[in-house]
């Protein structure tokens, strides 16, 4: 049987979505979905903690929901030996892996998932004189000032984007079809090649477990989140920006933040990766994670967009970059109708109205009665012509769908 085989690759610093990487299967056409180790474990790793999040993903009725990968990050080789003298290939961890990295998958497979593994696409510097033709020409990160390219450049000729398609051209090159998710911190413009080259990148710096602020290379919720609404045009069918693995469940995030987290990550077509321990989730963490009508919009078979910023509040003009108050109002569509995202990044509860003449997809209808349905509760919340208000807590995020009264 052919498989499937997520690939993370973590590169320095890639694109029309018409010229998407497309797998023959449909593979990462949709966001993926799975577990990864990084977030709660970094290196201490064992083979024991990925066979126990295996039989979590089936136990909890995750694996029912598509969470199907189950992603090993770094530190699973050999640092001392590296490679095998004879293969070249990079040897496992005896220690954490006692009977190979084969053994895992095997076991994995076997429950109807499918393992994942890190790789990393950076150059090893013995010393410090680099040749200038190994790096880019010109530079480009999220977090800095800007880009000293000349208009129009082509970021897909950059290094960073040849080191990430040698090995996207490698994967395709294999008798199975491989899951590719890039990992180039939004580096190079990634958005602009990256879905030529594989299934998702990266756009930005690590996540962490806050709401907002950065400490050292990790930056908290709202931050991203503010990313999110510049960049949310790069997504689509087999292309999509990934705004990191999730914290939902990790360091003291509040319900309400791990709902809005959650919610905007499922918002944004980003994929879905936990990274919380499944073996002690707390019941409400699991509950979040097992939103079917938030999954629902995030794989959608039909619209393959992000949800995009359509007001950002406080009367500040549209794209308007805040790392403390990103844009708080969002709409995506679905099979299932018109999906809004009201986003309260204040330190107190606010009453949030969804003003239907402003959201762009119901502009034409406006007038028309709508039906407010609660993507949270599952229960619809009534009916109105012109908006629907309601009070949002502190840090929460109100997902709502909304459809016309007669169905149409």
């Amino acid at each position: 049987m052919r498989s499937t085989v997520f690939i993370a690759g973590r590169l320095l610093g890639l694109a029309s979505l018409a010229a998407a990487f497309v797998s023959p299967d449909g593979t990462g056409r949709l966001p993926a979905m799975g577990w990864n180790s990084w977030n709660e474990y970094e290196c201490n790793i064992n083979e024991d903690v990925f066979i126990t999040v295996a039989r979590q993903l089936v136990a909890l009725g995750l694996k029912d929901l598509g969470y199907q990968y189950v992603n090993i990050d770094d530190c699973w080789s050999d640092k001392e030996q590296r490679r095998d003298a004879s293969t070249n290939e990079l040897i496992p961890d005896a220690q954490k892996f006692p009977r190979g990295i084969i053994k895992t998958a095997e076991l994995v497979h076997s429950l109807g998932l499918k393992l994942g593994i890190y790789s990393d696409a950076d150059l090893k510097y013995d010393n410090c004189n680099v040749p200038s033709e190994w790096a880019d020409e010109y530079e480009y990160t999220p977090e800095g000032p800007g880009s000293n390219a000349p208009a129009g450049y082509d970021w897909g000729t950059s290094n960073t984007a040849k080191r990430y398609r040698a090995m996207g051209d490698a994967l395709q090159r294999q008798n199975r079809t491989i899951q590719y998710s890039l990992c180039a911190w939004g580096h190079a413009h990634v958005e602009q090649w990256g879905n030529t080259t594989g299934h998702s990148w990266r756009m930005w710096g690590d996540i962490m477990p806050a709401w907002k602020g950065k400490e050292k290379w990790s930056w908290g919720l709202m931050p991203i989140v503010n990313q999110a609404s510049l960049f949310w045009e790069s997504t689509n069918f087999g292309g999509h920006n990934d705004w990191d693995m999730l914290e939902v469940g990790n360091g003291n995030l509040t319900l309400e933040e791990n709902r809005s987290h959650f919610a905007l990550w499922c918002a944004f077509k980003s994929p879905l990766i936990i990274g919380t321990p499944l073996d002690t989730m707390r019941e409400s963490i699991l509950d979040i994670l097992s939103n079917r009508e938030l999954i629902d919009f995030n794989q959608d078979p039909v619209y393959g967009a992000s949800a995009m910023p359509y007001k950002w509040g406080n009367d500040r003009p549209v794209g308007t970059s805040d790392m403390v108050h990103p844009a708080a109002f969002w709409v995506g569509t679905s099979i299932k109708g018109i999906h809004v995202f009201l986003l309260n990044t204040q330190d107190t509860a606010v009453q949030m109205r969804a003003v239907f003449a402003e959201i762009p997809p119901l502009q034409a209808a406006a007038g028309d009665e709508f039906l407010v349905h609660d993507m949270w509760t599952g229960k619809d919340l009534g009916t109105s012509k012109e908006y629907f208000e309601l009070e949002v807590k502190t840090h929460d995020t109100a997902a709502l769908r909304i459809t016309m009264v007669d169905g149409e």
